[in-house]
C-alpha cells in the first residue's frame, strides 16, 4: 500500500488528535452493559444500547447521571451510581467494543508519514491503554489524555491545547478529528483545524450541523 498522497485536511498538519469513542472505535457496547449492570445492582430499570448510544461523549459521570434521569432515579446518589457503573466496566471494557472500519489503516498511513498522533478522551484514563492494548491501536499515539487528567474535559480546549504545548506544535498546525460537537468545539477553540465523522455519538444530531473544517465518511479517506 502506498501512502505517498496526502488528503487535503492533512496540508500543514503536524500533530494529529483523535477523539476515541464514536471516532475510533465503537464501545457503547460495553458502556451500555456497564451502565445496565450498575442500574439492575441499583433495583432500577436497565435503558439499554440505544439510549446509550445518544448520551456518551461527556464523560462517564455525565453518562451515569443520564441514566438515573432517564428511569426517573435523579435523586439518587450520583457518586454512588458512579462507582457501581465503574466496577462493572472495568471488567469488561473491550469485551464487546470493535474498531471501525478505515480506522487501522489511517493511523498506519500517518505513521508512515511520520505524523505526531494524540488522543483526547473524555474517558477515564485508567481505561484508555487497556483497551487500546486489547485492539490493538496503542503503539500508533504518542500521548494519550483521559477526561480526568485535568481539571477540564471537551468541549474546553485546554486537553487540546495542553497536548500542543507538550509536544512543542503550533495549534495551526494541529488536526483535531472527532464525531461529535464537543470534539468540533475544542478544536475550533484551540485553533485546531477540524474533522468530523458522521458515524459517532452526537446526541442523535449531525455533526455536520456543527461546521467542522473538514467532513469525511470514513478515516480510510485520509490513507
Amino acid at each position: 500500500m502506498s501512502f505517498s498522497a496526502t488528503h487535503p485536511a492533512l496540508e500543514g498538519i503536524r500533530l494529529v488528535v483523535f477523539d476515541l469513542d464514536g471516532t475510533l472505535i465503537d464501545s457503547v457496547p460495553d458502556l451500555a452493559a456497564a451502565v445496565d449492570g450498575a442500574l439492575r445492582d441499583m433495583a432500577l430499570p436497565e435503558v439499554g444500547e440505544a439510549a446509550v448510544r445518544d448520551w456518551v461523549g461527556n464523560g462517564s459521570r455525565k453518562l451515569v447521571e443520564r441514566a438515573l434521569h432517564a428511569v426517573g432515579a435523579q435523586d439518587m446518589e450520583l457518586e454512588a451510581a458512579h462507582e457501581t457503573f465503574l466496577r462493572h466496566y472495568r471488567q469488561a471494557p473491550c469485551q464487546l467494543t470493535y474498531v471501525y472500519p478505515g480506522v487501522r489503516d489511517a493511523l498506519e498511513a500517518l505513521a508512515a508519514r511520520d505524523m505526531m498522533l494524540g488522543l483526547v478522551t473524555n474517558k477515564p484514563t485508567a481505561f484508555i491503554a487497556p483497551i487500546l492494548e486489547c485492539l490493538g491501536l496503542s503503539q500508533y499515539f504518542v500521548v494519550m489524555l483521559g477526561g480526568d487528567a485535568l481539571p477540564t474535559k471537551k468541549p474546553d480546549p485546554a486537553p487540546l491545547l495542553h497536548l500542543a504545548e507538550r509536544l512543542e506544535v503550533v495549534p495551526s498546525a494541529c488536526l483535531m478529528v472527532g464525531d461529535s460537537r464537543h470534539d468540533v468545539e475544542a478544536g475550533r477553540r484551540a485553533g485546531f483545524r477540524t474533522l468530523a465523522v458522521p458515524y459517532g455519538y452526537n446526541h442523535g444530531e449531525p455533526v455536520a450541523a456543527s461546521e467542522p473544517d473538514v467532513m469525511v465518511e470514513s478515516l480510510g479517506e485520509l490513507v
